[in-house]
């Protein structure tokens, strides 16, 4: 059996009402991405980052899985383990469209980590204030999210899923901050989702769809189907 590749990013979510970093009236103009998603910004002003992400979580709580969050669930419980369901978002609209097994690359905005013993748990969409390790009891916490300067243990998990994947789809990603187009070049065919043209990245893939990703997924889902039956 092949195994195929759902890698996604801010465009998966974008459609349901979150707010990207890099559309226009997007984060990165309300914020210094530097001080809010750093790890010096977060040593020179702890504060201000988990009252950021304090802000993400309350937003993340008033909008809804949309259908391509949906589809993409079904897709794995169709195909279960030779799908590997990948993003970079950090939301939980995939878990909450009811898909199983997701693998986020940059840490999940529901939860938090202990800094004294490590312990990860989840608060929903809670504001942090006032919360404790339940584990160590220790009020010492912070976001359980990559922040630039920061390690992000999950891509060891990324490559070795890359070297058994046969199809690579990349959905809703500019490839600014992962390399989507050499991704797609270890693999045998790919495809992509995105929202506005992008020759350096198009060169890369095989087929391409430049639409949103609500309008796209459906056309993805019958990519796979044929993938896999071929």
């Amino acid at each position: 059996m092949k195994n195929v590749m759902i890698l996604s990013g801010a465009g998966l979510s974008a459609p349901s009402g979150l707010k990207t970093f890099r559309d226009n009236d997007g984060l990165w103009e309300e914020y210094d991405v530097m001080e809010i998603c750093s790890a010096t910004g977060f040593r020179k002003n702890p504060k201000k980052v988990l009252d950021f992400y304090d802000e993400r979580r309350e937003q993340l709580k008033n909008v809804e899985p949309n259908h391509a969050h949906k589809k993409i669930a079904e897709l794995k419980q169709k195909w279960g383990k030779n799908l590997f369901v990948i993003t970079q978002n950090v939301d939980d609209l995939l878990e909450r469209a009811t898909c199983k097994d997701v693998i986020h690359l940059h840490g999940f905005l529901p939860e938090l980590r202990c800094l004294k013993c490590g312990e990860i748990f989840s608060i929903g969409y809670e504001k942090m204030a006032g919360k404790i390790c339940p584990k160590c009891k220790s009020e010492n916490l912070r976001h359980n999210i990559v922040m630039f300067e920061e390690a992000a243990p999950m891509y060891a998990t990324l490559y070795s899923l890359l070297e058994q994947t046969s199809l690579f789809i990349s959905i809703g990603t500019s490839g600014a901050v992962l390399p989507v187009g050499q991704y797609a070049s270890m693999c045998e065919k790919s495809i992509l989702n995105i929202y506005d043209k992008d020759e350096d990245l198009e060169k890369y893939f095989d087929k391409i769809y430049i639409e949103d990703v609500v309008s796209a997924i459906d056309k993805i889902a019958l990519d796979i189907e044929k993938f896999m039956e071929s």
